[in-house]
């Protein structure tokens, strides 16, 4: 096995662009340091999801949690990408990722303000504590690379400006509204697109696929950890019923069979040119966001069956439903195009949606949800076996 030539950690390095065919490339200690503190601004934003939700609140809800979720998908995804193209592992390197962990927590600290109550103060000064140390990174390649320099230059000054757009945004009247972010995120997303039209990073296939599996299961995580609290409420709760045992047994196999949905895609095999990575990478948002939403869908419904009465029985169900359907879609979206699926196999995922979406007129909709995502993988497999056999 060869040696990376970052194996260990030194005071400086110069920032040269890493291989996009290195050997053995793998998520870095870091990197999976990284992700844990974004675990704690996933956990907020949900939780405070989960409250609007319950409180009867569901479209002011479902519209602070993707404004909230954007923000944490978006500054872990720049991040991502630019330690897979420039990871050096040194200690300036460690010092401005400690920077961005302490924005990210900041972040955290303030995503139920913002999603709750429309304040974004603390939350965007998270975000751009996040974004302007993103900036001394690319100021850092810009200064080595010099293969690249155009590309990281344009990367630092298109995040700069845009971070004074943030910052510029608290002081408008009501912070400007929906319009004003969709505006910044809408130049957010522009920035990648710009900059690599100059020459391009060096990011690195399969370890952007292993680190989009990693965040994968920091979002189900939080499903996985509903379904404990719905269990321990059926345990321990004086109001506890069976309809919340059908909810833990139908979350944890749905959780289940989403993870399976999920690592049975060939991502590296995606990410062959940079339009289809960045389709591919943008596409996450709704994947990532849909799997936390499945966690907060889990712990409103566990209340709904214990009493609470703030959604119908058709809401309670719909906000478990429409995430776990929009979930399957994504995934069958981002990973269908360049394939030579059988004309079953291509259907069974929609097909899936549809019926989950259906589950949410039945008694028992996160029961009956588990039951048909299972199904959906039963069933591929059997697709996929009697292809093999077929091509022997």
């Amino acid at each position: 096995m060869s040696q990376s030539p970052y194996a260990s950690s030194a005071w400086y390095r110069p920032m040269h662009a890493r291989h996009a065919g290195e050997e053995h490339r793998t998520a870095s200690a870091l990197e999976l340091f990284f992700d844990l503190c974004f675990v704690v601004a996933v956990a907020q934003a949900s939780a405070a999801f989960e409250h609007e939700v319950t409180a009867g609140r569901l479209g002011h809800g479902l519209l602070g949690y993707a404004l909230v979720f954007f923000a944490i998908w978006w500054a872990w995804m720049n991040f991502t990408w630019f330690a897979s193209a420039y990871d050096t592992d040194d200690a300036p390197y460690r010092l401005l990722t400690l920077v961005q962990i302490g924005g990210a927590l900041l972040m955290a600290s303030g995503a139920a303000e913002a999603l709750e109550h429309g304040d974004f103060t603390v939350i965007t000064w998270g975000y751009v504590v996040m974004r302007l140390a993103m900036v001394s990174q690319w100021l850092r390649a810009a200064y080595t690379d010099q293969e690249r320099r155009r590309s990281a230059l344009r990367y630092a000054l298109g995040i700069l400006v845009l971070q004074l757009g943030w910052l510029l945004r608290l002081v408008l009247p009501h912070d400007g509204g929906v319009a004003s972010f969709a505006v910044l995120a809408a130049g957010e997303l522009a920035v990648p697109v710009w900059a690599e039209r100059a020459e391009g990073t060096t990011w690195h296939p399969h370890h952007i696929a292993e680190r989009y599996g990693l965040f994968t299961l920091i979002v189900l995580g939080e499903s996985v950890m509903a379904t404990a609290v719905a269990v321990t409420t059926a345990l321990h709760s004086h109001r506890a019923s069976g309809s919340v045992l059908t909810v833990a047994v139908g979350g944890m196999t749905t959780v289940f069979a989403l993870w399976w949905l999920y690592f049975a895609q060939d991502a590296p095999r995606r990410l062959r040119t940079q339009r289809t990575a960045m389709l591919w990478g943008y596409g996450h948002y709704l994947v990532f966001a849909a799997a936390a939403a499945v966690g907060t869908a889990l712990a409103v419904n566990a209340a709904h069956a214990t009493g609470s009465r703030a959604l119908t029985d058709h809401q309670a169900a719909a906000t478990y439903t429409v995430p776990v359907a929009l979930f399957i879609i994504c995934v069958w979206l981002l990973h269908r195009k360049g394939t030579h699926p059988s004309a079953a196999s291509g259907l069974l995922p929609p097909v899936a949606a549809l019926a989950v979406l259906a589950t949410t007129f039945t008694p028992f909709a996160v029961l009956c949800t588990g039951v048909t995502t299972s199904l959906l993988i039963v069933t591929s497999l059997l697709v996929a076996r009697r292809a093999a056999v077929r091509d022997t």
